[in-house]
């Protein structure tokens, strides 16, 4: 059996939140003299932003909750997933004492929330095909180890892990979180079904989402996360008291009207995808074109470094990932409108013939 306790830092389990005044009062209407606001009002002119928000999101979590078939109180909004990835390392691993486990290549800000914590980071590569090294992820996993990260579709490659992988690491971590990252969730087509539907069955599993990529939200940022409700109170006794702004949880509540609209990209977006894999494979330097359950391509190039800075002059900018574990010579190629990726077809056509 899972126990929270055991794996929350000593000190997290009995730490008291602090209370703000929207926790104190959580009505709408009123004489607000509580928390040391401006009465007048802003500077500026676009809005009335003299007021604290909502520390609880209460609004979007009553929608964005039957949308993802979860109850509100397994949900926490964070700034961006950043948020809720720090906040997991800082409530269940001891500087200097314990270890998150991390499957290169992926997502870069699992390392740096650790060791920004003082937590050691352990690595078991994925495989050449970008799958978990089975017997490997779980000869890894010790006394110390307090999350293990999972990110499916994986970034940088963009694949789907294979799910009895997963299911097969969450059932050995007795003693363990194991977050599995969906950002690219919903460019993973209609066959494929969220890890949220498991929180009920396995209650150390944490599952991460974002309003950053299919609902078009980057710049307000706003991530998901999906766990226990005993986890996410705990998340929520250390969060900071006003994480996510007003103006962010009226543009995301605007945003949950339009879900038609959301699928919509998602669906140009798939379509582009698949045109640009295809055109990309008709060009001579391309070696190869790693499968994509994203919006994003991870392409092997002939002399790939010169490829992007080529890219670069032409004003096409793409993600070099050479550098990254099993991703020698590669580019990530985000999928763009259907113009910027004739452009993008259009530059590398033309260094493909220089070269």
């Amino acid at each position: 059996m899972f126990d929270l306790a055991a794996v929350l830092r000593p000190h997290i389990a009995s730490l008291t939140p602090y209370s703000s005044a929207r926790d104190e009062y959580t009505g709408t209407e009123g004489v607000f003299l509580d928390a040391n606001e401006n009465a007048l009002g802003s500077t500026t002119h676009s809005g009335q932003y003299n007021r604290y928000p909502d520390p609880h999101q209460s609004a979007i979590k009553a929608r964005l909750a039957p949308l993802k078939g979860v109850q509100t109180s397994q949900l926490f909004l964070g700034n961006g997933s950043d948020e809720p990835i720090d906040l997991l390392v800082r409530a269940t691993c001891r500087p200097g004492i314990d270890n998150v486990l991390l499957l290169p290549p992926t997502y870069g800000m699992y390392e740096v929330s650790a060791r920004l914590n003082d937590v050691t980071v352990k690595k078991v590569p994925l495989t050449t095909d970008y799958q978990l090294d089975l017997p490997a992820v779980l000869s890894a996993i010790d006394a110390q180890t307090k999350i293990i990260w999972i990110c499916s579709p994986n970034n940088p490659s963009g694949n789907l892990l294979d799910p009895a992988d997963i299911r097969a690491v969450i059932e050995a971590a007795k003693t363990a979180l194991v977050v599995v990252d969906e950002a690219y969730i919903d460019f993973a087509g209609p066959g494929y079904s969220s890890w949220t539907t498991y929180l009920d069955t396995y209650p150390n599993l944490v599952v991460l989402q974002t309003f950053s990529k299919a609902w078009g939200l980057a710049a307000l940022r706003l991530g998901m996360c999906f766990a226990s409700a005993e986890l996410i109170r705990v998340m929520n006794v250390i969060k900071p008291p006003y994480n996510i702004s007003a103006p962010s949880q009226a543009l995301a509540l605007e945003a949950l009207e339009h879900v038609a609209d959301k699928e919509s990209m998602v669906a140009q977006t798939l379509t582009e995808r698949d045109r640009l894999a295809t055109q990309l494979g008709t060009l001579p330097n391309v070696q190869h074109i790693f499968p994509s359950d994203a919006n994003f391509l991870l392409v092997r190039f002939d002399e790939a470094q010169a490829v992007f800075e080529q890219l670069i002059d032409s004003k096409v900018i793409v993600r070099d990932r050479s550098s990254v574990t099993r991703c020698e010579d590669c580019l990530r190629i985000t999928v763009g409108t259907e113009a910027e990726n004739e452009r993008l077809l259009e530059v590398l056509q033309a260094i493909a013939v220089a070269i």
